[in-house]
């Protein structure tokens, strides 16, 4: 059988997941992560991704960064080909291409340096010329420059996160991955630090992808993948009103105008899609299939209707 050809996408396609597989094997036991995962994220959008434990949305992230292999599909970041990097190229695309926010700070930080020397370490490491003046501004985009001097522990929380956002940054990152990095904070911190990445990501372009759990954070993003058994099952896009100059709003007629004021009014809510994946494959939502009495496994029946498609429960079943 010939092999498929495995295409770059094109050049405003930061990341691209084609029918990704993820197998973990032990002596006992086999556990598939991702079951052929499409993912498509575009150059500088912000976006999140939500699932419940073990949905595979921390392996996704784990793959992106390099940190794991999948074991089938194909992945490409950056118009690279993941799959193909040998253990030279992975060095170098983790310190080139992708910067990491973790949601332990431990994971990030040196707790007996200030703001601005952990900022500088990854800069040292790498040969940076002007690590003190780069750090300095990596701390300035975060809104902590005032706690440059400060060591960890007299850093809240939430000003630990943003020191760790700058270090990811470090590199001038493509593509910034942030596991849960709001996991460890209260609300309003939380939104602080979605205000940070907000901020960057309309400043510098840097594709962002944040994981998180949490509903109120994802509702404040623009477009939310949801991950459910290792497939992405629905989206979540924000209904954005157009924006209108003055001349154009006094044109309006009432109904127009009335129109436009619903439609701002909207603006901030999300509309809920499901997925339809490039196998052509779907998760209809678990409470449609209990209100129509199918469980999964069973046949169903699959109707072209009026543009439309049904589905309707079998009687072989």
């Amino acid at each position: 059988m010939p092999q498929r050809v495995m295409l770059a996408p094109p050049e405003n396609i930061m990341v691209r997941c084609d029918n990704l597989v993820k197998i973990y094997k032990t002596s006992d036991v086999e556990v598939m992560a991702l079951q052929g995962l499409d993912l498509e994220v575009e150059r500088g959008e912000l976006m999140g991704i939500v699932g419940a434990s073990g949905s595979g949305k921390s392996t996704l992230l784990n793959m992106l960064g390099a940190l794991d292999k999948p074991s089938a599909g194909s992945l490409f970041v950056d118009g690279k080909d993941l799959l193909k990097f040998d253990e030279k190229d992975l060095i170098k695309y983790k310190r080139e291409t992708v910067g990491f926010v973790w949601q332990n700070n431990a994971r990030n930080l040196i707790p007996y340096l200030t703001a601005v020397q952990n900022v500088e370490m990854p800069l040292l490491l790498s040969g940076h010329k002007k690590r003190r003046e780069r750090a300095l501004e990596l701390l300035e985009m975060v809104g902590l420059a005032d706690r440059k001097n400060s060591l960890l522990g007299q850093l809240s929380g939430g000003e630990q996160q943003r020191v760790a956002i700058a270090i990811a940054l470090s590199n001038n990152p493509s593509l910034l991955l942030a596991d849960e990095p709001t996991g460890a904070v209260d609300t309003k911190t939380a939104a602080m630090v979605l205000d940070v990445f907000k901020s960057l990501n309309r400043q510098t372009g840097v594709t962002i992808i944040i994981v998180t759990h949490d509903t109120n954070l994802s509702k404040s993003i623009d477009r939310v993948v949801a991950i459910r058994d290792g497939r992405t099952s629905t989206e979540m896009l924000r209904k954005k009103a157009p924006l209108l100059s003055f001349d154009e709003l006094a044109k309006m007629s009432e109904q127009q105008r009335a129109e436009h004021e619903r439609l701002m009014s909207q603006s901030g809510e999300h509309e809920e899609l499901v997925v339809l994946d490039r196998a052509g494959r779907l998760q209809i939502p678990k409470e449609y299939l209990e209100a129509l009495g199918i469980k999964g496994g069973d046949k169903v029946r699959v109707e072209l209707e009026d543009g439309h498609i049904s589905v309707y429960g079998s009687d072989y079943n």
